[in-house]
């Protein structure tokens, strides 16, 4: 299976290749990305003091990168990406605990896998009309709708990296509108490109049998989007979309444990009205769990008011999120499907917590949830900044009681997030983040739960 995929992907390449023709000089680009982090975890598992589960560790990313430029319509771009940890602690005895409990000698500042991050083609006005194709591993990181819905397609292996694979052809029907069409695949481990120094995770339960390439998702997940964008109006941004996707076919468990259908149709805003910027989106989703059909409903609305001739440059922001929950007792599935969209997208402590009540661990699996919002953001020089955000996160719908989920409330808790950025030069930026949570009758235990992380970039 490996090797058909992957001389699939090498075929498509080359046909592409052969398909334009050549005829300025060829350019190369290179760069380099290195990602220092610092990272402290308090119970944002379980808020619970007793369990013992605290983190406390560095992790390194470093990715090289090189393009060359055919002409300008004919491009090729590949990226190789390392991140490995080192733990000064971890607590528990979950089989989540890394090789220090498996016998693997090394873990500490041991360099893990290099993956290929992206490898993707641009062939950009095919036969001379307005359509631009890019295939191979690609990024969609904030392309599309502020990434509700289309973000990570490699949530398994956190921020490591944020990859699809895929194939995307834009039409740019005319300056104010481009429609694209876009095929996904992405498997629960790596299959279609190689991976160098690849390790296996050695499970505590079973450390000599039970091994599992690094996983990127929790089932196979494939997916057919038509998304569109329009300009047309001066200061109004509008999109709309359909989106397929099929999951659950293998492995998976909790919320991704049955085969699913997900038909989700839904569009995006952001309208300008200077000092104030209107964001919202709507989305609703049809199709299949199992035996189950599914319904779900979901959205944002924000409000900003900035201040731009006032000292500092303050920002504020008012918003409120909805996403729909499973209804105890009901025959259908109302839960609402994040997509391609797991990972941290209100805050990494909760991307975390919530994994425990939707029966499957999987982080940032937003769903059965609302949040009340409040930010403020100001710039103390011009090369700082600072931002303050207050989170009330409920429940829509109560859920069944468990290890660390009550089974009475709705009030999942408040949440406060503090970050200082400070930009050192154009290569390199620096920043600090604090959360704090708080947790209400949602949970059994109410201990807060405490995430800091330390975070020094550098690109060139």
């Amino acid at each position: 299976m490996l090797f058909r995929r992957l001389n699939f992907l090498l075929c498509v390449l080359a046909v592409l290749f052969m398909s334009v023709p050549v005829y300025a000089e060829p350019q190369f680009k290179f760069g380099f990305y290195e990602r220092m982090r610092y990272e402290y975890w308090q119970n944002i598992f379980d808020m619970d003091n007793g369990m013992k589960d605290n983190r406390n560790y560095f992790r390194f990313k470093t990715s090289v990168w090189g393009q060359v430029d055919f002409d300008k319509n004919l491009s090729l771009f590949a990226k190789l990406t390392n991140e490995f940890k080192a733990y000064t602690e971890f607590e528990g005895s979950t089989s989540s605990v890394p090789d220090k409990s498996a016998t693997k000698k090394g873990y500490h500042f041991d360099i893990n896998e290099v993956v290929f991050d992206n490898l993707y083609t641009d062939v950009n006005n095919i036969l001379n009309f307005p359509v631009d194709l890019r295939i191979g591993r690609q990024d969609f990181f904030g392309q599309y709708g502020e990434g509700f819905l289309i973000m990570d397609g490699t949530p398994q292996d956190f921020t490591r990296t944020f990859y699809f694979n895929a194939a995307k052809a834009r039409w740019r029907a005319d300056e104010n509108n481009s429609l694209d069409f876009i095929y996904i695949n992405d498997p629960r481990s790596e299959e279609f490109l190689p991976v160098i120094n690849r390790k296996e995770f050695v499970q505590v339960s079973n450390p000599t049998l039970d091994k599992t390439p690094q996983p990127l998702n929790t089932t196979d997940e494939e997916g057919y989007v038509l998304y569109w964008k329009n300009k047309a109006v001066k200061n109004l941004a509008l999109e709309g979309y359909y989106i397929y996707k099929r999951e659950g076919w293998k492995g998976g468990t909790g919320m991704q444990g049955e085969k699913g259908i997900i038909n989700t149709m839904g569009s995006f805003a952001k309208y300008n009205f200077s000092p104030f910027t209107l964001r919202t989106q709507l989305a609703f989703q049809l199709g299949s769990y199992g035996n189950q059909d599914r319904q779900a409903l979901g959205g944002y609305l924000y409000l900003d008011r900035e201040f731009k001739n006032v000292k500092y440059t303050p920002k504020f922001s008012l918003g409120a999120i909805y996403l729909s929950g499973d209804k105890l007792g009901s025959s259908k599935k109302g839960a609402w499907d994040p997509l391609f969209s797991r990972y941290y997208w209100i805050s990494d402590i909760y991307s975390c917590s919530i994994a425990k009540d939707t029966g499957n661990n999987i982080s940032g699996y937003w769903t059965n949830l609302e949040v009340w919002n409040a930010e403020f953001s100001l710039f103390p020089t011009k090369k700082s900044k600072l931002t303050l955000r207050y989170n009330f996160l409920r429940a829509p719908e109560k859920v069944a009681s468990n290890a660390v989920c009550s089974g009475n409330g709705q009030d999942r808790g408040h949440l406060g997030q503090a970050k200082i950025e400070y930009t050192l030069s154009k290569n390199v930026t620096t920043y600090l983040l604090g959360e704090y949570f708080i947790p209400g009758n949602f949970y059994k235990d109410h201990d807060p739960a405490v995430f800091v992380r330390a975070d020094v970039t550098m690109k060139f």
